[in-house]
């Protein structure tokens, strides 16, 4: 059974928006916090979010469990409950990638997110083989393709969706947006949704460019900054969209400081200044400085954020001290 065309045209649509990418609260003693999980989950469906990425990176994909990971998804679809598609991350081996993304369905999900392979040795042949192999496994979903490196092509793209035709989006995050033109032109710009895999920052430079949607971790903090932008962009607004920028800027900058070491920390700390998870992340992350912690506070401020003014969460163990 394949993807009626319909529907493909109607999940690609759907793309076309901020797509968030929800942290993983984790408990006291080290274990997913679902019911904290759910809680922002709900939050960002009631704000106004419609796709949703459980297992994303910014939720620490490669530190959970596969067991972990299952249970992310299912309280993701039930805390979506059906107000927002929920486009499911998968990854590692081709066997583990089919079997969550069968797992996601059964739970609900209409798509899955395609982890970028994270083997040291990845031809581009090689590449497109192993996205076909998940996608094909699952014909019936709507597939979107995680793209970091710059040597996978607009051919290697364009090959793939003739392969798969349920591969509908892609989520480029590759940091050059003429790049990004040449490889959604050489693909097919009107074959798939494009989205700007690298957040507020390149967005708006990215929407130029083709771009039809943008991946968001702040959305787990001010879901209205994200939503604004989108309005803007959407618009074809782009003074208004670089005001934005310039808000979100000094967060973004923080989270995408020394290759991005400290992207879901920056996030987890916001969120437990406002009171709605824990900060505790799991190496490889690290635990922020107090230096990072204030700056973080001055930018809640700026925003008009209060410090515990989100949904109650119980105190986690103290911090421990970086840098």
């Amino acid at each position: 059974m394949s993807l009626d065309p319909g529907a493909a045209e109607r999940l690609k649509e759907t793309l076309a928006t901020a797509v968030a990418v929800p942290v993983t609260p984790f408990g006291p003693s080290g274990e997913v916090d679902e019911d904290a999980y759910a809680g922002l989950l709900r939050h960002l469906v009631g704000e106004g979010i419609t796709v949703v990425t459980p297992n994303g990176n910014t939720g620490e994909f490669y530190a959970l469990t596969a067991a972990e990971a299952r249970r992310v998804m299912l309280t993701a679809a039930e805390a979506a409950g059906g107000r927002a598609e929920v486009l499911a991350g998968v990854g590692h081996d081709v066997a583990a990638a089919v079997d969550a993304a069968r797992h996601a369905q059964e739970a609900g999900a209409r798509m899955i997110m395609i982890h970028q392979p994270v083997h040291p040795y990845v031809s581009a042949d090689g590449w497109v083989d192993y996205h076909a192999a998940i996608a094909g496994a699952v014909p019936d979903m709507g597939a979107v393709l995680y793209i970091r490196d710059e040597r996978i092509g607009g051919a290697q793209i364009r090959e793939l969706g003739e392969r798969c035709r349920n591969v509908l989006g892609i989520k480029y995050a590759v940091r050059d947006p003429a790049r990004f033109a040449a490889v959604a032109r050489d693909a097919g710009i009107d074959r798939f949704t494009w989205i700007a895999g690298l957040a507020e920052l390149y967005a708006p430079a990215y929407w130029a460019m083709g771009a039809k949607g943008f991946t968001s971790g702040l959305v787990n903090v001010h879901p209205a900054l994200a939503l604004t932008m989108l309005d803007a962009l959407r618009g074809g607004d782009f003074g208004a969209a670089m005001k934005v920028w310039e808000t979100v800027r000094p967060f973004e900058e923080l989270r995408a400081a020394n290759g991005s070491a400290d992207n879901v920390s920056v996030v987890k700390e916001a969120l437990a200044q406002l009171g709605r998870c824990g900060a505790r992340v799991r190496p490889p992350s690290r635990a922020l400085p107090a230096q990072v912690r204030g700056q973080i506070a001055e930018i809640l401020r700026s925003w008009g954020l209060r410090p515990g003014a989100g949904a109650g969460n119980a105190p986690e163990a103290p911090r421990e001290e970086a840098g």
